[in-house]
């Protein structure tokens, strides 16, 4: 990074800075904001900020790397390229890796890993043991070591006792746990949401109620024990429902939505292509409409990339036997402006209650603080394989011209830009 950079003409969009809304001059040197203003001089290098906007870098709550056991899919290297290219300066890893992060040591062995990246990297580690469902993992032991809370990722704990238990050990040392709401009973093996889509094509569907039982089931336990818990990627329109009286009666209880899931409906699922298969799946344009409203209204606390980085292998094939998952972080931006959220929604939704549900510190543009920032505006830019930062090729965008475009990311005295 050079010594010192200055962006110009930026508006800011951080309300715990008493810059917030303003047109100004940015002087970084360092790795710090050393002034804001005007006219800051010309000995540094000139970043042009006119008609964009200066935010504290977003994080992300629902990032899958490979590292360890699947670097084909995406390693520290690649995914953290992804994650800069997309405005991140922050992210929560995943635990669905192999082996799983069930232990100290996988923990300790991550956080070293990411030592020295421009992206901040914090493991979740597992509520199970593998991931099996059976036995609590050494969450204390996790959560000394590093790790900023609990989930089994992608594979929901059925064992209402064992969620309970989970619950209850957390709170113990006020450590949060995240729900993946799906129960596999009724979700069974389908491929895709169950609908008049779903019929058309042929294909077995999983119904909104796999989502909203755990979302029910989960909201008695947590409210049992007189626990937090965060529900990961909720997309049904009875989903928001359910966490919106909840929050109302007082549950400590927050949420988020993945971005694809604010403008795709599973009528993209009808050319059978592969990249639109994830999970949950996408739904119908009611449930995308109420996962908007509930973004408006403070009951959606969160917007996530869900990056799943797939093997052609495992994508290329037919729809049925394909992997689910798709690679976002890169598009995570242009998506939310294609919902329709402002600049202020995305900040608030994308950098700020993100560390706030994990307690993690909040960047702040202001004299003296560290630069952890990002730069962007509604340009168009075509996401080509070329500047496809990931190692894997899964989005369903790729070749498409987008509107959202991120033009720097600044954090731990670096700068990353393209």
């Amino acid at each position: 990074m050079p010594q010192k950079i200055i962006i110009q003409a930026s508006k800011i969009i951080d309300p715990a800075s008493p810059q917030h809304l303003k047109t100004v001059d940015v002087l970084i040197n360092e790795g710090k904001i050393e002034a804001i203003g005007q006219n800051l001089g010309t000995d540094a290098q000139l970043i042009s900020g006119e008609g964009k906007f200066l935010a504290p870098g977003f994080f992300d709550l629902n990032a899958t790397f490979g590292e360890p056991g699947f670097e084909t899919k995406e390693d520290f290297e690649t995914g953290s390229k992804a994650a800069a290219a997309g405005g991140f300066t922050g992210l929560a890893l995943m635990p669905h890796n192999n082996p799983p992060t069930d232990s100290k040591s996988q923990v300790e062995y991550l956080i070293n890993r990411a030592k020295g990246n421009l992206v901040d990297i914090f493991p979740y580690g597992c509520i199970s043991q593998k991931r099996e469902g059976k036995d609590l993992a050494e969450m204390y032991d996790m959560r000394q070591s590093g790790a900023v809370a609990f989930t089994d990722g992608n594979k929901a704990v059925q064992d209402a006792g064992l969620m309970e238990r989970a619950l209850l050990y957390a709170k113990g040392f006020d450590a949060l746990v995240l729900s993946y709401p799906e129960d596999a009973s009724i979700a069974g093996s389908a491929k895709m949401n169950e609908g008049a889509m779903s019929t058309f094509l042929g294909m077995k569907g999983i119904p909104n109620l796999a989502e909203e039982l755990m979302i029910v089931r989960d909201l008695y336990l947590a409210a049992y024990t007189d626990s937090r818990i965060h529900f990961s990627t909720i997309s049904t329109a009875h989903a928001v429902e359910l966490i919106r009286n909840a929050k109302k009666q007082g549950a400590k209880v927050t949420c988020d939505v993945a971005a694809h899931h604010l403008v795709l409906t599973d009528d993209a699922v009808a050319g059978f292509d592969s990249n639109y298969k994830v999970k949950p799946p996408l739904r119908t344009q009611a449930d995308v409409d109420a996962l908007l409203q509930g973004l408006k209204d403070g009951t959606i606390d969160a917007i996530v990339s869900q990056h799943h980085p797939q093997e052609i292998e495992f994508k290329q094939v037919e729809f049925e036997i394909a992997k689910f998952g798709i690679i976002a972080l890169q598009t995570v931006l242009p998506l939310l402006l294609q919902a329709g959220l402002n600049e202020e929604q995305i900040v608030e939704k994308l950098a700020l209650n993100p560390r706030k549900i994990l307690g993690l510190p909040v960047p702040s543009i202001a004299v003296g603080k560290n630069a952890n920032l990002v730069l962007f505006d509604a340009s168009s830019w075509d996401y080509q394989a070329s500047i496809n930062y990931s190692k894997s090729a899964n989005s369903p965008f790729l070749g498409q011209q987008l509107n959202g475009k991120v033009w720097l990311t600044c954090n731990n005295n670096q700068v990353f830009s393209y």
